[in-house]
């Protein structure tokens, strides 16, 4: 080879170097957490020596709830812990520095739990590094000001429930002495936003940009102290309509990297009751903001106007502009919202909770390509395009304390393509440490003959992810069927084989050739019931593409050819839940994908 080839060839070869480092370095990782419901298991009360009860296997105290409580609710309140730890763990070995909380992070804004979450999150800054940003949900801010509260279902000695409350009213019908303690209050904005305030919620010297839609100031010529002036929550204050209430609104704009903006929304939107109190700051004034933007779009419309600014102004300076809230923009139903109405009603299955059409469309043509929310603890993307040729991304991202237990990886290529990956958190150091806790309830339960008892088998749960598939199945046999389904309908389908729903329209020569073309035999549909079916859907609604290789492509096939057979029974109920079902399996990209936001394009990585 001549010297001249060889020159060649070297500098081909630190040009090729030199581009990919210029792409290296225009790479940038965000981790987004939702839903934590972080409670602190081994926090201290600050005005009781209560420390919980003694775990018979370590020695070790725990402040946690029963299983029972677990298993009749959507999200796990003990073990979660430990999986928001490792998920920390994970995303620090990954090198990765910015991680967003999509709201929710607390179990229900008591300070006791914020305070262990702060401590957490101050750990892993000062360890690795870490930059965290943070939104409220409904469960941080329960109520806009602060609350009494209790919880009847701490576990306490013996296996008993035990009763853990700010106040001493109401505390009827108890099995063991309650317990007092104001660290067990719900928090307002102003507690839990400056316990909170290093995340996001004030600025700090490290943004190279901040503000609030009530800010005065703007990019150009940018000044911390005023920065910090405007942050207080007294000018950070919306009026609600038809009211002479005001409301903190904890929205804000942060650039973190040169060139990123992530736009945290407060998307907690709290209805006031038809007779108020008269009294400044009162709680009991106000309901829940569970509902999300359905609610926003009433009471917090000064968020449209903002959003809409920034969203103009991040095109204008070439930012790229990442939004953030604890709810979703887009229904996350598969689109199967209006059938699941029409079969289960308006107000069952979370229903309440969907978008209307309206807010994906509103906030798509605002300016808005890329939202991260919370709030259902699923795992699934909705893509939305306005008439204006605007499109927006909602990418839900799933819960800790859920099945399946996950968080979600942004990866910025460049101003127009992205990436996102859905890491699963399986494998959780000390996932079953609380188990021997779980002996001795599951014993009293035994000796007082309960009624709903738990199945025992969870405890032989061999990881943390098989731990949450197990909270979903008791989920769904002790909460779920009795509140959601028909009864006439369940007791139509549930006992029913795989291959009697097949044979429900009398005809095996519809689907003779399908078995066949698929290697299935009538008697692959004998092995699973209508119980199973249900239970799928909700694997499939919760993890949506995380459930498929569990769920195995041969029975996803066989609830393909069901589902055809039950459209054509005449069945109303049957007809609706096989479309609900095919919607259901047949979600957009929502493990690992790229987008590209010049063309609007999602599209699937394959493993």
């Amino acid at each position: 080879m001549s010297r001249v080839s060889v020159l060649v060839l070297l500098l081909l070869s630190f040009s090729a170097c030199k581009s990919l480092s210029q792409a290296d370095q225009k790479k940038v990782q965000i981790a987004f957490i939702a839903d934590v419901h972080l409670q602190d298991i081994f926090g201290k009360f600050q005005d009781n020596n209560y420390q919980g009860i003694k775990n018979p296997v370590t020695g070790e105290y725990a402040n946690i709830r029963t299983m029972n409580s677990q298993l009749h609710s959507t999200r796990i309140y003990n073990e979660n812990y430990f999986a928001f730890i490792e998920a920390l763990n994970d995303i620090s070995k990954r090198g990765i520095k910015q991680v967003v909380l999509p709201g929710d992070f607390s179990d229900d804004g008591q300070p006791v739990h914020v305070r262990g979450l702060k401590k957490i999150l101050e750990k892993y800054t000062q360890k690795y590094g870490m930059t965290f940003f943070v939104t409220t949900g409904n469960h941080d801010v329960v109520r806009p000001f602060s609350q009494e509260a209790a919880k009847t279902d701490f576990l306490g000695k013996d296996g008993k429930e035990q009763i853990i409350s700010s106040s001493k009213t109401n505390l009827d019908n108890h099995e063991l002495e309650p317990i007092i303690t104001s660290d067990i209050k719900n928090w307002g904005y102003k507690e839990t936003l400056n316990e909170m305030a290093n995340f996001g919620f004030f600025p700090q010297k490290s943004y190279l940009y901040w503000e609030t839609p009530f800010s005065s100031y703007g990019y150009e010529g940018y000044n911390f102290d005023l920065a910090l002036k405007e942050s207080v929550l007294q000018k950070r204050i919306y009026s609600l309509k038809n009211t002479n209430l005001s409301l903190p609104d904890a929205s804000y704009l942060v650039e973190p990297i040169k060139g990123i903006w992530l736009l945290a929304i407060d998307a907690n939107a709290y209805v006031p009751n038809e007779k108020l109190s008269g009294l400044m700051d009162n709680p009991h004034d106000f309901s829940g903001a569970s509902i999300g933007y359905n609610n926003v779009f009433v009471y917090k419309n000064h968020l449209i106007d903002w959003v809409e600014k920034v969203s103009a102004e991040a095109k204008q300076k070439g930012k790229i502009l990442i939004a953030f809230s604890h709810y979703p923009m887009v229904d996350f139903n598969d689109d199967a919202s209006p059938e699941m109405k029409l079969l289960f009603g308006a107000n069952k299955m979370q229903l309440e909770r969907v978008p209307n059409e309206d807010v994906a469309q509103t906030f798509a043509d605002a300016g808005i390509q890329i939202h991260f929310g919370g709030h259902m603890h699923i795992n699934d993307t909705g893509v939305r395009t306005t008439a204006k040729g605007n499109t927006l991304f909602n990418i839900q991202t799933p819960s800790l304390a859920a099945y399946k237990p996950a968080y979600k990886i942004l990866t910025i290529h460049s101003n127009s393509e992205l990436e996102v990956e859905t890491v699963v958190v399986s494998s959780v150091p000390k996932f079953n440490s609380l188990f021997p806790f779980y002996e001795e309830e599951y014993a009293h339960l035994q000796n007082i003959k309960s009624s709903s008892i738990w199945n025992k088998e969870i405890l032989k749960a061999k990881d943390y992810e098989g731990f949450t598939e197990w909270h979903l199945k008791e989920l769904v046999r002790l909460r779920f069927l009795p509140e959601d389904f028909p009864i006439d309908f369940l007791n139509a389908i549930l006992k029913l084989s795989g291959k009697d729903l097949l044979e429900i329209n009398k005809d095996n020569s519809a689907f003779d050739k399908q078995l066949f073309s698929n290697n299935l035999t009538l008697q692959d549909f004998e092995t699973w019931t209508g119980f199973n079916m249900i239970y799928d859907f909700y694997r499939l609604k919760n993890a949506d593409e995380l459930a498929m290789p569990e769920i195995g492509s041969k029975r996803l096939k066989q609830y393909e050819i069901v589902c055809e057979q039950l459209e054509k029974s005449g069945n109303e109920q049957f007809v609706l839940w096989a479309k609900i079902v095919q919607k259901t399996m047949n979600g957009l990209p929502s493990n690992h994908f790229k987008i590209n936001l010049k063309a609007n394009q999602i599209e699937r990585i394959n493993p």
